[in-house]
């Protein structure tokens, strides 16, 4: 039977930028508060491995305000279902878990979009941040030559990180015309932090090329990833390579939300000015609400644990920091959206659906992520359409219609357990 007994004031999904704010904000508040996130430690993705090396002051800043706030960590933790209103169920490798909470705080943050073409399921071609993270982790790339594709600042960063962990970075390839670039710098100017990040950043990349207006188009190799082919000008390149990392964008992890009945409009929850969704004593922060960064993360991650505690003024005084964030971000969506020519990379052979081996043609009979899914088990293997889907959503306009229990692989052990779990935890 899962363990029940796990119950807080206020409950926080997700121990990223958000999640950590969230947690610090409720505790100031004198909330007793738990976390808990599916990693082995906090800092989600992008601040992995920060119970050791920080990877930034800023993320060194925030673990530790979150270490001395004294906030519950449930680590290694999946939230698979919802049990009641204020009730989920967790699930560890170990066992399953209840946990109570009178409010509950979501940062689920965000996972990368993949976008299918000839060559993309070889071993060598990943994510940008999932290959970061790889390295994170221990895996080696000294030597290793690598080829960086998609569009955003991110190719930068993990560029910038590879580098340094000795990797030889022979290109970064922007989908993002070479203009709205040229624009984008010259509207940095009104940032002058990040007018900064970015100096920094290429200087510290000086020699790496970096070609706007370049995309992928494939990759091939024997057994694994050898060579990745990228159309820019009207003319196509071939590159040899060990890797190949890819970064199309991000999109929201808005699944739970879903199962717990929250709203969302245009792929992402609904919250008001206090970081409410629309289920009352359901707040929500971080790139579900919106992709907009580590800043946006973290501010509205205050403010929701400020609103979630009943700290209504605390909460507001941070709204003109959320705006100015917010605004870079519409920045950043504006300048590198992703371009049409995108839609066409994949060949009818190309797999999508890499779970279940659906191929781009299959898909393009069907004219919904319902009927592809019912013919073709589009979206139902073990990733449950969090590759594909997003993926779809890009090609053909698609989006899942529904968020089903368990969200996320469960032992059936767990499931079948968890409504006597519940009659435990309210007795």
């Amino acid at each position: 039977m899962p363990d029940a007994g796990n119950r807080f004031d206020v409950l926080v999904v997700g121990a990223g930028p958000a999640g950590l704010a969230a947690a610090c904000a409720a505790a100031d508040s004198g909330a007793h508060v738990g976390v808990v996130d599916d990693n082995p430690g906090v800092g989600g993705q992008i601040w992995r491995g920060l119970d050791g090396q920080a990877p930034s002051t800023q993320a060194a800043e925030w673990g530790a305000r979150f270490t001395r706030a004294g906030v519950t960590i449930i680590s290694g933790a999946t939230v698979i279902a919802q049990l009641a209103h204020n009730m989920i169920v967790a699930e560890t490798w170990q066992r399953a878990l209840v946990l109570e909470f009178d409010k509950l705080i979501l940062a689920t943050g965000a996972r990368e979009r993949f976008l299918p073409f000839p060559g993309w399921t070889l071993p060598g071609v990943l994510g940008a941040g999932g290959l970061q993270a790889l390295v994170k982790s221990g895996l080696s790339v000294s030597g290793k030559r690598v080829v960086i594709v998609g569009s955003g600042p991110l190719l930068l960063a993990v560029a910038d990180y590879l580098r340094k962990h000795g990797a030889r970075v022979l290109l970064i390839a922007e989908q993002t015309p070479p203009a709205r670039i040229r624009a984008f710098a010259m509207k940095l100017l009104g940032h002058p932090a990040k007018a900064w990040q970015a100096l920094q950043l290429r200087v510290s990349l000086a020699g790496v090329p970096y070609r706007a207006g370049m995309w992928p188009v494939a990759a091939g190799g024997s057994e694994e990833l050898e060579w990745v082919e990228l159309f820019c000008g009207g003319r196509k390149t071939r590159v040899e390579c060990e890797f190949l990392a890819c970064g199309f964008h991000l999109a929201p992890n808005v699944e739970l939300a879903e199962l717990l009945g929250c709203e969302l409009k245009g792929g992402f929850v609904r919250a008001n000015e206090m970081q409410e969704t629309t289920v009352a004593g359901i707040f929500c922060a971080g790139e579900p609400v919106g992709i907009g960064g580590v800043e946006t993360a973290i501010v509205e991650g205050q403010i929701a644990g400020y609103a979630a505690t009943g700290k209504t003024a605390r909460a507001q005084s941070l709204f003109g920091k959320r705006t100015a964030a917010r605004k870079f971000a519409r920045l950043l969506e504006e300048t590198f959206v992703l371009r049409n020519e995108l839609r066409d990379i994949s060949a009818s052979s190309t797999f999508v659906c890499r779970c279940e081996d659906v191929t781009y043609e299959r898909l393009a009979q069907h004219k919904s992520w319902r009927s592809a899914k019912l013919h073709t088990r589009c979206g139902m293997g073990p990733c449950q359409g969090r590759v594909c889907g997003p993926a779809t959503e890009f090609l053909f306009g698609w989006r899942p219609e529904s968020a089903r229990p368990p969200i996320f692989p469960a032992r059936v052990e767990s499931l079948a357990s968890a409504p006597a779990a519940r009659q435990s935890a309210q007795q």
